[in-house]
């Protein structure tokens, strides 16, 4: 049923901007099954909600952040991780929904990443002011398999350097919709997101949420 959902929605193919070797952006990727995505993502906030983490250091992060899949990604003063439970509630995440699954697939495919198989998916909510530093995510077992992040809401600036912190970013501008993949070459490339700049979209309100579908294990 969900391929289905991709198909008939779509005649033509996505817009793809290259961004490095291993990374692709393709621009309104995600907008065929956004009712349904969103549909999926209140169920999951109903279970597990939004809570802003504390870094190791003991720094409040800007952005809210929960998680589905067997797998998801925490933060504390214990450090950076991937848990299969929940740590407010002890309970296991919610279940990655098919549609979710789906779409990160699809999008690894359609960048190159065949067999693709998310275990994890780090959901994060930007509202105005909210910013994500440069990092590398290199919390997962291996790097063999790509990222795929989903943006909807607001538009963000994402940034994509290279294997440095101090490599000198390129700038993206995101819309409702967008997806971007990275991996292969560009899998530990430093990236991150600038300070949301305040507005209102007409689906999703005044916030960015942002999907980031990982292998874990």
């Amino acid at each position: 049923m969900t391929a289905d959902l991709f198909e008939s929605a779509v005649d033509v193919l996505p817009s793809r901007e290259a961004m490095a070797e291993g990374a692709l952006l393709l621009r309104g990727f995600a907008r065929p099954v956004e009712v349904g995505v969103l549909a999926a993502l209140h169920a999951i906030e109903a279970e597990a909600p939004f809570r802003r983490m504390f870094t190791p250091g003991g720094h409040q992060m800007s952005v809210a952040m929960t998680n589905c899949g067997e797998m998801g990604w925490v933060t504390d003063r214990r450090g950076y991780r991937y848990d299969g439970a929940d740590p407010e509630t002890a309970k296991p995440w919610p279940a990655m929904p098919a549609l979710f699954r789906e779409l990160a697939e699809r999008a690894a495919r359609e960048a190159g990443f065949s067999g693709f198989a998310p275990d994890a998916c780090l959901i994060n909510r930007y509202e105005p002011g909210a910013r994500m530093s440069l990092h590398q995510d290199r919390d997962e077992k291996d790097f063999s398999s790509p990222i795929v992040s989903v943006s909807l809401g607001l538009p963000a600036i994402f940034l994509f350097g290279g294997m440095k912190r101090t490599d000198k970013p390129q700038r993206y501008r995101l819309e409702h919709g967008d997806v971007v993949v990275w991996g292969g070459l560009s899998r530990l490339f430093f990236h991150g997101v600038a300070p949301l700049a305040d507005g209102e979209h007409a689906v999703v309100g005044r916030k960015r949420i942002n999907l980031t579908f990982r292998r874990a294990r």
